[in-house]
């Protein structure tokens, strides 16, 4: 099986089927874990700490930057996954998804089936 997709120039139709639908559900999945993140970034849940101690408060508000801030990085490094993902859509209609851009040969199905957005080869990726 391996000789024959090194052999391959391009994944077939019904197999580039199978990656949409498998990008197409991770897609959905980043799509609500983003709205997540926004919003635990951009809500000011106080849960009623307002009129507790002040040494409390300060914990409490130093803690929720920290919180913040963190979830702006995951919220942005969600956003760039998501945008991988579109770009893997775009490969698929374009019938060029799973070819590794350095090597030009195809990638293999395990690796496209865990990293659906991947567009190096494991041999590539490890040269570079």
């Amino acid at each position: 099986m391996e000789k024959k997709d090194s052999a391959k120039t391009r994944f077939s139709d019904k197999e580039l089927v199978e990656f949409k639908e498998l990008i197409q559900e991770k897609l959905e999945k980043a799509n609500k874990d983003l709205v997540l993140l926004t919003e635990a970034y951009t809500n000011h849940n106080d849960h009623g700490t307002n009129d507790t101690s002040p040494t409390f408060k300060v914990l409490e508000e130093g803690h929720n930057v920290l919180s913040k801030e963190e979830n702006s990085r995951l919220a942005a490094r969600q956003q760039k996954f998501i945008n991988n993902l579109e770009n893997a859509l775009i490969r698929i209609e374009n019938k060029t998804y799973g070819i590794c851009r350095v090597t030009g040969k195809l990638i293999s199905k395990e690796r496209l089936r865990s990293v659906p957005h991947a567009t190096l080869s494991i041999d590539a990726k490890l040269k570079q």
